[in-house]
């Protein structure tokens, strides 16, 4: 099975080198040379754009930051779309709304062509080792017949219902990720203010209710001060915004990811949009006149 691969950011380039691991002939495509030198070195080939991918490929994958990206990716001319004959099957791997998917869905039928969203979750960690979590929205039996693909870069690949409902599973995943780093750096404040050491509280209690997954991975990030980016808050303010407009429509009241969403704007305001988004620790580092390293 050839597959096409276009979006070789944090996330992409490590997908592509775990599905080349496991055997499959990848043709990719970015803006980025460099990123393409990287996976080409390590087996994947490059082609011209992504017309031409989809041209070589019997399944596209796409991996790119919002919604306008994958439209454009797949749309424009010389996109994604150009290339595509009916049977083919786009999976989308981007973190996008969920209407959007739909409609892309939609317009892609027009032409013989399947659609799955399948977000993914566990940041570039994950993505290196090939254990990120997959949520994929549509028809069961395309999900059966890309299953095994999408387990080359996953620990946990889940169908949750039709098109759209990988990225609801998505924007529900990304609200609660929020919610934990900020009550968990608050939790670290206090202790701070309190004379105890956050790095002895997250000792006694990460093996207790309290602890979590992102607990684990972004205490130590926190406590270092090293928040270079393995998901940058930039992208979770996208992700809430669209877990915000999804709650709109759906009429849900969400206040713990508006009021996360608000913290992420201020770390915004101040030029940190670019860093992990465990710098929500800055937040409060910030207006509690502390810091949690050392």
């Amino acid at each position: 099975m050839k597959v096409g691969f276009v979006g070789l950011g944090i996330m992409g380039k490590p997908m592509v080198k775990n599905i080349v691991k496991n055997g499959y002939e990848v043709i990719v495509f970015d803006f980025n040379q460099s990123a393409i030198d990287e996976v080409v070195s390590a087996g994947a080939h490059a082609a011209e754009s992504g017309a031409k991918v989809a041209e070589a490929a019997e399944v596209i994958i796409t991996m790119l930051p919002n919604s306008p990206n994958v439209e454009a990716t797949l749309f424009n001319p010389g996109g994604i779309a150009e290339g595509l004959s009916a049977g083919k099957t786009v999976i989308d791997m981007s973190s996008i709304a969920p209407k959007a998917s739909q409609d892309f869905a939609a317009r892609l039928k027009e032409q013989g062509v399947h659609f799955i969203d399948a977000p993914v979750s566990g940041g570039e960690p994950k993505a290196i080792d090939g254990t990120i979590a997959v949520m994929v929205g549509g028809e069961k039996a395309v999900f059966e017949k890309y299953e095994a693909l999408l387990k080359t870069m996953a620990s946990s690949v889940t169908r949750v219902g039709e098109v759209g409902a990988g990225n609801i599973t998505k924007l529900a995943n990304q609200m609660i990720v929020a919610i934990n780093i900020a009550a968990i750096s608050e939790a670290y404040c206090l202790a701070k203010k309190a004379g105890v050491s956050p790095e002895a509280v997250y000792q006694a209690i990460r093996t207790g209710l309290a602890g979590s997954t992102v607990m684990d991975q972004k205490s130590e990030k926190i406590f270092s001060g090293n928040f270079d980016p393995g998901f940058r808050i930039e992208l979770h303010i996208k992700d809430l915004q669209n877990a915000l407009d999804t709650s709109h429509d759906s009429n849900v009241s969400t206040p713990f990811t508006a009021s996360a969403m608000e913290i992420m704007q201020s770390l915004k305001a101040y030029g940190l949009e670019k860093r992990d988004h465990s710098a929500i620790a800055n937040y409060y580092e910030t207006i509690n006149d502390l810091k949690l390293q050392g």
